[in-house]
Formats: C-alpha cells, structure tokens, sequence
C-alpha cells in the first residue's frame, strides 16, 4: 500500500511539473476556494481545529553583513552564507513541483534583480505562480524600511518603488495585501497608518518590548486592531504579533543553514523519528493556541537567507504536514498546511470576534532587561544625514524630470538609479547605522553615484528651462562639500551664478551662504537690485579640521526671497576688486561683550560669563533657557550575560551618569545686520554656533562634534542638552516618522507595568524631526536635519544625542564595534539644530504648533542650491537679458497647510502627484481646517487632462479599494490623544473633477494625465 502510494504521489508531481511547464491556466484539485490569487486562492480551514498557516518564507537583509551585491550573488561567504540568487532560483523550482506548496517573498529589490535575468519562459512560469497565489508578495517595498530613523515621505517613495514593479509586472495577483515588519527594531503608528493608506489589511511583525510581548502572550492580545491615525478615519489596522520572533519553532528549522534533524519516516530507520517529533510539534501548537484568540496560529517557517536549497525544506515541511495531520484520525486538534500572512489574516477575519485595540506605538524595544534598541537611532550619523540629502535631491530630481519641456532618453534610468538607492536606504540595517563599516561605505557610494547620475537629469532640465544656448550650456552643480565649508566653484569664480530651486508648492524664501575667500561681493537679483548681504568668517574649529581642502575663509551671506514654488530664483554674484559704494554688502564685526547677547526685534538670546546659553527673552519677558554639551560613557562588558551587555551599535546603555565636557566655553560673537552669531569652542572636538537671523523667530544651532576621543579607553555618546523652566510633569512629544505627534510618559507604557532598570536609554525614543515640552503656558521644541535618539529625563529638560563612538560591539550580530573613522581619525559630524520657545497656547493662529509644521517641512525640503561659474560668459547685463532668471510650474501656489508631497514622472506620459494636509486637527484654529485647492490651477504648467486618485502607494485606483473590517471592544481604555474624524471623506473618482479636498494629515495620490 505505502508502495502505491509513493507511486501515485511521483505520478502527481510529474503531472504537475509537466502542467505547470505546459499551460499557466493549470490549476490544481487541492482545496483552495476558487482559481486565482489573494484571498480566492487561500486554503479552506477546518470547523473545529486548531488550523495551522505554515508560512514558507526567507527574511533577506538588503545589506547588513554584506553588501547588496554579495548577499544577492552569495559572495564573501567567508563573512556569512548567504545568496538570494539561489534562494530564489530553488524556491521557484520547488513550487512547480507541488501546487500545495507557497511561500511569500518581501524585497522588491532582489526580486527585481533576480526577475529581469530569467528567460521569458520562466518568466511566465513565475507569472503563473503569481497568478495561482503560490508565490505571494507581502510587503512589497523596495526594502523592509526600518521604523524609527525613517522619514515618512522616503517611505512612501520606496513603497511606490517597489509596488510600482509588482504592479507592472504581475498586475492585481501582484499587488501585496500584507505588511511583513519582521526585522525591523520597533513599530511607529505612522508606518502602520501608511500601510492602511495603501489599502493593506493587516501588518505582522516580531520585535516588540519582551515586557510587552510576555504581557500580550499572557492575557490573549497578541493581535489587535491598531488606531493608527487620531486624524485620519477608516484608519485601522489588524496587527499580529508572531509568536516565535520570524523562526520556525525550535526544532524544526529545516534549511542547510540549521542543525535540526530532518523528518525521518521510514519505520525501517535506526533513526525514524516522525512519532517523536510529532508529539513535540503539536505539544509546541497547543501551548502557541493559548495565547491566540482565533482556532488559527500563523507559524513562520523560514529565517534569514533560508531556502538556498529550497527542497530540503519544502520536503520536510510536506512530512510535516502529512505526518501532523494524520494525527487528526487519534484524536488531533491540530490541522496544518502551507498558507500565506493574508490567507492568515482572511481565517481570523471569518472568525468575526472582537478585537482588543492599541493607539500608542511599540517604540522602544527592549530585548532583555539592559538592551534597549536605541542606540541605533544616532549610530553614524552623517549617513543619516547624507541619506536625507538623497531624499531632498530625489524630489528635486523628480520634479526636474518632470517639468522639463523635453524629456531627455536617459531621464528614466538615471531616476531609476536614485529611486534605487533610496529604496535600499531605507532598510533596517542600512539608515540605522547597523552595518557593518565595508556594508556602510558602500551605502554612501552607491548613493553618491545615483545622485551624480540624477545631477544629468536637473542639468538637462535647468538648461532648458534657462534658456538653451548654442554656445555653452550651464554645468549647473551643487557644493558637495558644503557641510565643512568649503565649495571651490564659489571660491575660485569671480562670478557666480546662484540659481535655488524650490520644491515646494508654495512660494519660499531662504538664507544662502556660500564658502568664499576674503574680499568684496555684490550679491544682484533678477529685478536689477543689489541684495543685501554680509561676509561671516568661518569658525576656527571648522578652518582647522584636517582634512578640510579648502582656501575659503568666509561664507558669504545674503537673504534669498519669494523663491518661486516648484521653481527656481537665481541670483548674480560678483566678487569685486574693491568695495562699491552702491553695495549694500558688508562684514560682519567680531566682538567681546561683557554681557554676550544676540538677537532681533523678535527675541535675545542671552549667555552667561562662562560661555553658555542662559536665558531666552521674549515679548519683553526672560525665560532660563541653558543648554549644553554632555556624553554618557558607553558600558563596556563582555555581553556573556545581560547585565555585562555592552553599548554598540544597536543597543544604548551608558555607565553611570552624563559628564559635561566642559565648564567653560571659549566664545566669539559676530554680528551683522543679516545675523548675529555666537561661536563657542567647548574642547578640541566639540565646537557650535548659535545664530538668530534677522526677522526669524527660532535660534539656529550649529553644532561639529568629533573626533570623539578613545584614548582613555571608553566609548562615548554626545548629547546636546536643553534646560527650561517649563513644568512638564515627565510628560514630552516626539514625532512619529515626521508627521503626527506622540505623547511620551518618561518611566511609564500605556499598555503595561513597565519594570526599568536602564532609566535613560529606557526613556528614549527617535526624533526623526522634532521633539517638545510644554506646560500650560509655555513650550519649548527642537528640530533637527536627520534622525536622532531623544528624551526628556527631568522636567523642563530636552535631549538629542548627536554622535557616538563606542568600542564594543553589543552582540546583536553585526560583529564590530561603532568605532566610525575617516581620514584617519575618528568620525567628524556637522548638523543643525533649531530652536523655538513660545506661548503654548492654540487660541491665536499661527500657534507655535504652526510655525514648527512650517519650518519641519522647510528642514525636509529646503531650497537646492545650484551653482555655476560664469567668468568671461555670462555677465550681468546678458543676466538680466538672456537667461530665464526666475521660473515656476505652479500658476496658483498651494495653500500653506497643504504640501506638495510628490511630483513625478510616471508611466506612458502621465504624472503622479501626491497633496498632504501638514496639520493635525489641534494644532492650530485655522491652519487644521479642512482644505480645498483646485489642481489644475495649481499645475497649470502640466496642462492637465485628466486626474485619477490611488491609494497611497499608487499600485490601485482608490475607488477599488476594499479593506477587511474588523470588530473591535470597547474603547474606554485607549489613550486620550485619539480623536477621530466622524465626517465622510469623498472620492474624486471623475477624470475631471479637479478640485482636491484634504482634511488634517491626510494624504492624497494621483496619476495625472497631461494634454
């Protein structure tokens, strides 16, 4: 009989193969509902069992130990094993062998590598897995995103990215209905609010606080709906939190990078072993069953890099299943089978219970007792912040492409190369700084060289927009080394022409200053008027940095006005053999006061005898406002056991208390009528300026820390500490991946007894762009230009570490210490600041709240400065004549709450535009109303014919979007904060509606069809 059987099963599969190879409308008798994809091709779950979901799945870093290229080719093997080339050669060819089996893929980007080198015949061949819901993407981003160094616009694009691949390449069987957060340490609300705006019915993940987790394990809340939005409505989503992290169940990892025994079920072997791991497997379910709510258990059957020889575990799994299920006739509970995350999520929604909710996010995660995961939320941060610089150029570089009057042939593959390597930015061991030092340089040169290719796209685009010339074309460039201060096209050219793009939809002014040697400059605009503008010497301890090449002495400073939205305003620059006397150019005077203040007509900046800042003044009234430069010492243990675990690049965990690095600050204040700075020396490698331009109500700090020293043997964590007055009562805000504010308790979760024993790294939490305080009558924020780690550990006080250097790794796999260098010394790092302190109150407009929203979207998006030398070419008169100085694609700029969120070329002609509300409902009493603009007034330049509106990744029309609802309890225990919209919002579902509605923080994509 077994004979027989074993006859019929090798019949099976041959027939199989041979249908799979011979016709893609082959479809097998197993019992799946119906013919096709998603949930129409999920298995039918048993009345009365516990049904088990295997999942079949491979977590594939892009880059971490290895670089993108060696983990996709399986090279440097030597460092880990590891080659997604194979992985998915094998899983394919193991699908076609049995119509029961599945498996779910995540990143785009080696999928795409890995589709576009097979023949069309096995295209097709995967095509038809697709088609049949036996090779299922879940995810679907370029990458698995980290959640807390990530901006929310750089994740909405690599989503685009990678759906925009599935979508044109497997259609609707490709387009995911999952988020797969498996890896990344930690959950932001924001990202699950982006997954319910792109029309995902459920989110999975497997790191969260052990507390939490134990917690959930405990009381059967596991999985719940997540209020993802106080804003938005119809914002839910189901979430799950896995059971055994990402892993198979212990025992029953069947890959050749594991060491468990595989299925033996010959009765005749000295090692059959089916019987005995059978009754452990199911013992394992049945334990797993008592902390889920539903009959079903989702169980992950794979790893990272799992499934190079994908026919060990699929043959495995199948005796699994097999052996598992007959069990079934003694009496079993227990029926398994191979599923998918969304065929998961389809079992628990027939179950139609009522779920618990959760409003807060899952940030920070804590391993163990002394590893909290947040460290990693400063670790290198000039990648962080050279990652945000991409971000800023790919906008600029979209939007080029886009309103270019001639489409140039390589515009496409040069935005590809930028969309590329922002996607892979975005991974969790990428923008989190937890790579290894060759993964992370080669990071920096991968986005190096997708930005110089994009540089060919705005030159192409700026020529033609300028004014195409027979005789020469501009080399519009940008200073690349404008972070020390230095840029040789400004400092070696007698003229300049300055030319600053806007990519924002509505007019915007800025402060341009350019690296330039000592002498007298003539700053002119487009109107025929001389700019006024002032020279402001370099800080020494930038001048002095040793790898600095440059000759510039000064930054030349000028105010760059009603820059025009989505457009440019360029500016003529002179240098002059002698002072003018119709300039109105200047330089700036050094000074030592006794009593040091700077400021404007707005507020003084006030600092005390020993060099710091001490006081804010405001409205005629003083405020204590300090701050300074602190650094807790990194712990340094042998991470044998959790207490001895050491602070790396993952985990931070200092050794005793914060030390200030100095007690005097060596200063030097300038002063012009443009700014007025302060520059303060606190050691040999911690250095700031604080300035207050005129007519700017914040403070802007500046601030240069590095080479951090070892030589003492000790790792070192730099914050940048703020001191108010406020009365906080441990109460702060951070922001949740740059758009909706979340309220932070210090010592405290909303959901669970926390049990603390690292009070500092317990309390912190990523800033990805501001953090604040605030009592009943005052409040005190802070903006920064990249993610950071921060926290509010006294009342009053505000914190962002800026830099680290450590000397242990934390071993958390990354197998190397935070020891950054970089000409032969440690890491230098450069950054910005920014200061606002005010009236807490929201009964005037614009609030405090206001005023930051606008500047967070300025910090993002700045102008882009674009330089060109034009010596014995251009002078100023053929300026003024011959060349378009001033441009905008907007005819109606947008309304100040509402952001120009994407602008970009899309498919067969059309464009993808992307509106978002900037507030929240609170924030302010007219900026958080409900908004309305009319599209085709605003993009007059695209000649619009018609609009279309997607969900927010733009891989659906949102007219076909249909989410799973759930049942939740009752809500009397979720947080305060949350309120919902109770209003309708509609859909724009006519070609020729062109007028846009948005209501606070809501987010609105369209495909734009042009005449």
């Amino acid at each position: 009989m077994a004979e027989q059987r074993l006859a019929l099963f090798g019949l099976i599969v041959c027939s199989a193969i041979l249908a799979a190879y011979a016709s893609p409308a082959w479809y097998s008798t197993v019992d799946r509902q119906a013919k096709g994809c998603g949930y129409e091709a999920c298995p039918v779950p048993k009345e009365g069992m516990i049904n088990v979901h295997l999942v079949p799945h491979s977590h594939d870093d892009v880059g971490w130990l290895k670089t993108v290229d060696q983990y996709y080719y399986g090279s440097r093997n030597n460092i880990q094993k590891a080659g997604v080339q194979y992985i998915i050669d094998s899983v394919v060819q193991e699908l076609l062998k049995d119509p029961n089996r599945r498996f779910v893929y995540v990143e785009s980007a080696f999928f795409h590598k890995w589709y576009t080198e097979q023949t069309a015949e096995l295209q097709a061949q995967v095509k038809m897995l697709v088609d049949e819901g036996r090779l299922e993407f879940i995810g679907g981003a370029w990458s698995m995103n980290d959640e807390a160094a990530v901006h929310y616009q750089s994740v909405v694009d690599q989503f685009t990215w990678g759906l925009r691949f599935l979508n044109d390449t497997f259609g609707e069987c490709g387009r995911p209905r999952i988020g797969w957060q498996i890896d990344p340490f930690g959950h932001t609300r924001e990202q699950a609010s982006l997954f319910a705006q792109m029309g995902y019915d459920g989110l999975f993940f497997a790191r969260l606080d052990y507390q939490d987790k134990n917690h959930r394990m405990q009381t059967k809340t596991p999985e719940m709906i997540w209020r993802t939005s106080r804003n938005l409505e119809d914002n839910d989503l189901f979430t799950s939190v896995l059971y055994n992290h990402y892993s198979a169940p212990p025992g029953y990892c069947f890959d050749i990078l594991c060491n468990d025994d595989p299925m033996i079920d010959d009765k005749g072997s000295t090692d059959y072993n089916v019987k005995a791991r059978i009754d452990t497997f199911i013992t394992w379910l049945e334990k797993m069953a008592e902390s889920y709510r539903t009959n079903n258990l989702i169980l992950t059957m794979g790893d990272d890099f799992n499934y190079m020889d994908a026919l060990i575990n699929f043959k495995n799994m199948d005796k699994l299943i097999k052996h598992t299920n007959a069990r079934q006739a003694e009496g079993s509970m227990i029926n398994a089978f191979y599923s998918t995350p969304s065929c998961y999520v389809k079992a628990v929604h027939s179950a139609n219970i009522e779920w618990p909710t959760k409003s807060d996010d899952f940030l920070p995660y804590e391993s163990d007792y002394h590893s909290f995961w947040t460290g990693y939320y400063t670790s290198r941060p000039t990648q962080k912040r050279y990652e945000r610089e991409g971000n800023h150029f790919l906008q600029v570089c979209k939007q080029l492409s886009a309103i270019a009057p001639t489409k140039e042939s390589f515009y496409e593959d040069h935005l590809t190369a930028l969309r590329d390597a922002m996607g892979v930015m975005q991974h969790h061991d990428a923008i989190t700084g937890t790579e290894k030092q060759h993964v992370a340089d080669d990071y920096a040169r991968m986005l190096y060289e997708a930005i110089e290719a994009c540089s060919a796209n705005t030159r192409s685009a700026l020529n033609q927009l300028t004014g195409e010339r027979d005789s020469f074309k501009f080399d519009w460039t940008y200073c690349k080394n404008a972070n020390v201060s230095a840029c040789a096209l400004t400092e070696n050219s007698a003229n300049i022409v300055v030319l600053l793009y806007n990519p924002l939809g509505h007019s915007s002014s800025d402060i341009v200053r350019l690296p330039v040697k000592e002498g007298h400059y003539i700053v002119r605009n487009d109107r025929s008027q001389t700019v006024p503008s002032t020279l402001i010497p370099i800080p020494s301890s930038v001048l002095d940095l040793p790898f600095r090449d440059s000759a510039a002495t000064h930054e030349l400073v000028f105010p760059a006005e009603q820059i025009a939205p989505v457009g440019y305003r360029s500016f003529y620059v002179s240098k002059e053999q002698e002072e003018r006397k119709d300039t109105t150019s200047s330089t700036a005077t050094i000074c030592q006061e006794d009593n040091i203040s700077i400021g404007n007509d707005l507020l003084t900046v006030h600092f005390d005898e020993n060099g710091f800042m001490s006081s804010i003044t405001l409205e005629g009234e003083t405020h204590p406002l300090k701050q300074n430069f602190l650094f807790y010492e990194g712990a340094y243990g042998n991470n044998e056991e959790f207490r001895n675990r050491s602070s790396g690049a993952y985990i931070f965990r200092p050794n005793g208390t914060e030390k200030a690095v100095t007690e005097v600050v060596e200063i030097q204040v300038v002063k012009s009528e443009i700014v007025q700075e302060v520059h303060q020396i606190f050691n040999e490698w911690i250095s700031q300026v604080i300035r207050v331009y005129a007519g700017q109500d914040r403070v802007e700090l500046e601030w240069l820390v590095g080479p951090i020293p070892i030589d003492d043997g000790t790792g070192k964590e730099i914050v940048s500490r703020f001191e108010s007055n406020i009365a906080s009562e441990g109460v702060f805000w951070t922001d949740s991946n740059g758009r909706e504010m979340l309220r932070r308790v210090r010592d405290k979760r909303e959901t669970w007894n926390l049990d603390l024993l690292e009070p500092v790294s317990g309390n912190y939490y990523p800033i990805t762009a501001k953090i604040a305080l605030d009592d009943d009558q005052y409040r005190m924020s802070l903006l920064n230009d990249r993610a950071q780690g921060g926290s509010s550990l006294k009342d009053g006080q505000l914190e962002l570490m800026v830099h680290r250097r450590l000397l242990r790794d934390d071993a958390f796999g990354v197998g190397e210490a935070l020891n950054e260098t970089q000409f032969g010394a440690g890491l230098v790092a450069r950054g910005k600041h920014w200061l606002f302190f005010g009236s807490s109150q929201k009964d005037v407009s614009p609030t405090l709240y206001a005023k930051e929203r606008f500047l967070q979207n300025k910090v993002l998006l700045p102008s882009w400065t674009f330089v060109n030398p034009v010596d014995n070419v251009l002078s100023y008169d053929d300026y003024l004549t011959n060349f378009r100085n001033i441009y905008s694609a907007i005819a109606q700029q947008l309304p100040p709450n509402v952001n120009l969120l994407t602008l970009e070329p899309w498919k067969d002609g059309t464009v993808l535009v992307r509106f978002e509300h900037l507030f929240e409902k609170i924030e302010d009493p007219v900026y958080s109303q409900t908004v309305r603009f009319n599209v085709r007034n605003v993009l007059f330049a695209l000649n619009i014919e018609s609009i279309h509106e997607t969900t927010l990744g733009a891989n659906q029309w949102k007219k076909d979007m249909v989410r799973l609802q759930f049942s939740t309890e009752s809500t009397a225990n979720e947080v305060t904060d949350n309120v919902f919209l109770t209003e309708n919002i509609p859909i724009a579902d006519e070609s020729t509606n062109f007028d846009i509605e948005l209501q606070p923080m809501e987010i609105r994509t369209f495909v734009v069809k042009r005449r």
